[in-house]
């Protein structure tokens, strides 16, 4: 009887162990299916935002192929994506034939837009040979009024871009040197406050370099700060009056403004447009990655001259405006 007993015992232990490991080596298998899965999605994800980024730089240099002197709003490159099922662009695909398996693109979203960086006003103009120009200054004054922000924080900005670039003052106390910002949302390095960030970031922006704001494609609040002499209401007609005809130069820009010609200056206004950003935007289930890239086009050559990728929030996936 004992020895049925310990019999007993010994294939239940048995059972037990067995199941054991049974169940281990299944988690173990699938943990590393959703490994391969995730990664996979990630690979797919890379593609398609790569992709997208391809196809924008094409569309930009075909413009630049037939419209090369002016760019403006009702053209290709500033069509919004809205957001669409990625299984309807491979349905569209006449020249796959292969067959493509849908299923991973079913719940797959994308979406994504082309802005002109010229629209906005480029916070690297308000330094001209390490120092402030007061003109530049000016006008960034008219858009803080306009916009309500309080003119220390203009006077902020423009002390940290002083000590961003190593002055006098900084180097006797390198250990406050802040950082020189490379990225709009990086100014708050420099004390800007990121509500003010936040209510600039539609009419400014930080480029490498200078550049001249083009006033086809800028909004009324830019217009106002840029254009000496113009009037807030004069600034809204001529937005509306370029959506029908957009300005072929400054001449004709300064006709429909209401300025004399003398004050469109060619290396601060413009009628087209070297830079752009490039938003493309993939959502697959509860997850969404933004893909953002600052494109240089010269002529018919395009250059990505930096990319960068952010996992939003479920609160903010929501399509591209």
């Amino acid at each position: 009887m004992r020895q049925t007993g310990a019999a007993l015992l010994a294939a239940m232990l048995t059972v037990a162990l067995v199941a054991t490991f049974a169940a281990t080596s299944l988690w173990q298998q699938w943990g590393s299916i959703e490994v391969e899965r995730a990664e996979r999605q990630r690979l797919q994800v890379n593609w398609m935002l790569a992709g997208a980024l391809d196809w924008s730089r094409l569309i930009m240099r075909e413009d630049g192929r037939t419209s090369g002197s002016t760019d403006h709003l009702n053209e290709p490159w500033a069509m919004v994506l809205k957001e669409a099922r990625l299984s309807t662009f491979l349905a569209a695909d006449q020249n796959n034939t292969a067959a493509v398996d849908l299923g991973d693109a079913l719940d797959a979203f994308l979406s994504g837009t082309v802005q002109d960086a010229y629209a906005k006003m480029n916070v690297s103009n308000l330094l001209v040979n390490g120092a402030i120009d007061q003109q530049q200054k000016a006008r960034f004054g008219r858009l803080f009024e306009t916009l309500g922000i309080q003119p220390s924080e203009l006077e902020l900005l423009c002390t940290g871009l002083l000590q961003s670039q190593g002055t006098t003052q900084t180097l006797q106390n390198p250990g406050l040197l802040p950082l020189k910002p490379q990225r709009f949302r990086q100014l708050t390095w420099l004390g800007i406050n990121p509500v003010t960030l936040k209510r600039l970031e539609p009419y400014a922006t930080l480029l490498p370099t200078a550049t001249p704001v083009n006033l086809n494609t800028a909004p009324a609040e830019v217009l106002y700060a840029v254009v000496s002499g113009l009037d807030m209401a004069r600034a809204r007609q001529a937005v509306q009056a370029r959506a029908a005809a957009p300005f072929t130069d400054l001449a004709k820009a300064a006709s429909v403004l209401g300025v004399v010609p003398s004050t469109l200056v060619a290396n601060q206004h413009a009628v087209a447009s070297r830079a752009f950003f490039v938003y493309g935007r993939m959502r697959i289930e509860e997850i969404s990655l933004q893909e953002i890239s600052l494109v240089e086009r010269d002529g018919t050559q395009t250059k990505t001259l930096w990319r960068e990728r952010v996992v939003l929030p479920p609160a903010t996936a929501s399509p591209l405006q």
